[in-house]
């Protein structure tokens, strides 16, 4: 099997504004490696939102590289991710998203944030930023 990371919003936000640099690392890490980099499509909007334009080149590097994989949100994510808001009581879409891609991939989730991420599946691994 295949191993990767899924990146939440947090961590986009991080690697294109270059802090913590842990981050970088472990992007660049990835990329000599062949180990995937998830990046839930919902965290992608989030994290356009949140950076200045001039973090906006190095947000593009990130998702030009060869391991990197947009997760769509199409039905079946809506559906997952919706439901596992729905038993959890939460409803931000976007960090349902990034649980429900890391639970469904088996990969850990990257984030500065990991609050809501625990609350909504236990089970989904954490690597959370330092």
């Amino acid at each position: 099997m295949i191993g990767g990371r899924v990146l939440d919003a947090s961590a986009l936000v991080a690697f294109a504004i270059g802090r913590p640099v842990y981050v970088r690392a472990l992007v660049w890490a990835a990329v000599e490696e062949n180990i995937v980099l998830a990046v839930p499509s919902t965290a992608l909007g989030r994290a356009w939102a949140l950076l200045e334009p001039e973090h906006h080149a190095a947000l593009e590097v990130l998702l030009g590289l060869p391991n990197t994989v947009i997760d769509e949100f199409g039905p079946a994510s809506a559906q997952e991710s919706g439901l596992l808001l729905a038993a959890s009581g939460h409803d931000d879409i976007v960090a349902g998203q990034v649980a429900s891609s890391a639970r469904r991939r088996g990969w850990p989730a990257v984030t500065g944030e990991p609050g809501t991420l625990r609350k909504l599946d236990a089970s989904v691994a954490i690597e959370e930023l330092p």
